[in-house]
């Protein structure tokens, strides 16, 4: 990992091109920086949020750390639970939003571990995004990609008859596009880690096998499509000997799965991470439950 020297004090400057994408997310123009990261209330011991993706959340001193694990919509629910477990366990934590502002939870979090957790901005449906924060984090090797981010339809919207085929097509850049893209934009810094490990969250509601209630045909589809592209990921990936896996998490008590949720999110994340800690490169392609056991495709 590389070692940044921030010096001090660090004078902001602004920024005198704005990316229009940042200018959209509202954020302070006391955020905005050139080519530096605000530390808020200074200092590398306190939150650090790169507002921008030229930013590499520099920081004083010399830190190594073993493991880098990089999480999609982490600002909530599962991911922001992948973020605290991870930081606990002393890995360097790239966590990313769509506005890491108003992600309250996430900041806090930060703030516990300023030197574990590195929050970035992130909208997975817009591939220049990604491929923009591939290049800021371009040289970082990334033993761990979690594709977590993702969406479910309006239930008004996703019943046979009533249709929502705009929902259906964002719901597709989200939960089965941004997934492939992230892999193909952070390759090369998955394939220099020691883990070399692809993990994509998705759902048994996109099992064929186990679709037993029927409905949520946009949910489901995006889910089934991402299973079948994670699948061919793991066969084009082999030669590079990089593990790809699907897991499900249960039904979780998040904003997403609803408070009737059989587990909490420390329980899903915890056994998740059991099953990726087991891992093994001759699991790569298949589809995990949180519990360890194979879901059917």
């Amino acid at each position: 990992m590389k070692t940044w020297i921030s010096p001090a004090p660090i004078w902001l400057r602004y920024r005198l091109a704005i990316p229009q994408w940042v200018k959209t997310t509202h954020y302070p123009a006391s955020y905005l920086t050139n080519g530096l990261t605000e530390n808020i209330q200074t200092g590398c011991q306190k939150i650090r949020i790169a507002v921008s993706l030229n930013d590499k959340a520099p920081c004083s001193g010399e830190k190594t750390m073993k493991k880098t694990v990089l999480i999609t919509g982490s600002n909530r629910g599962i991911g922001l639970e992948f973020v605290r477990q991870y930081a606990l366990s002393d890995w360097r934590v790239i966590a990313c939003c769509r506005n890491p502002m108003s992600a309250d939870a996430l900041n806090r979090l930060a703030a516990q571990h300023p030197e574990q957790i590195s929050i970035y901005p992130l909208d997975v449906a817009n591939h220049s995004h990604i491929e923009q924060l591939a290049q800021t984090l371009s040289g970082d090797a990334i033993d761990l990609l979690i594709n977590n981010a993702g969406v479910y339809p309006p239930e008004s919207g996703d019943a046979f008859g009533m249709t929502d085929y705009q929902a259906w097509a964002h719901t597709f850049a989200v939960n089965t596009m941004a997934p492939l893209k992230m892999a193909e934009a952070f390759l090369q810094p998955i394939a220099d880690s020691h883990l070399k490990t692809i993990i994509t969250i998705t759902s048994k509601m996109g099992s064929i096998a186990d679709n037993r209630g029927g409905g949520s045909y946009i949910y489901r589809s995006s889910k089934a499509a991402v299973n079948i592209a994670m699948k061919s990921l793991s066969i084009d990936l082999n030669p590079k000997q990089i593990t790809v896996v699907l897991l499900h998490p249960g039904w979780v008590r998040t904003d997403m799965g609803g408070p009737n949720g059989l587990i909490s999110t420390e329980q899903s994340v915890t056994g998740m991470r059991g099953v990726i800690d087991n891992l093994k490169f001759e699991d790569s392609g298949k589809f995990y439950a949180f519990d360890g056991q194979i879901v059917p495709w």
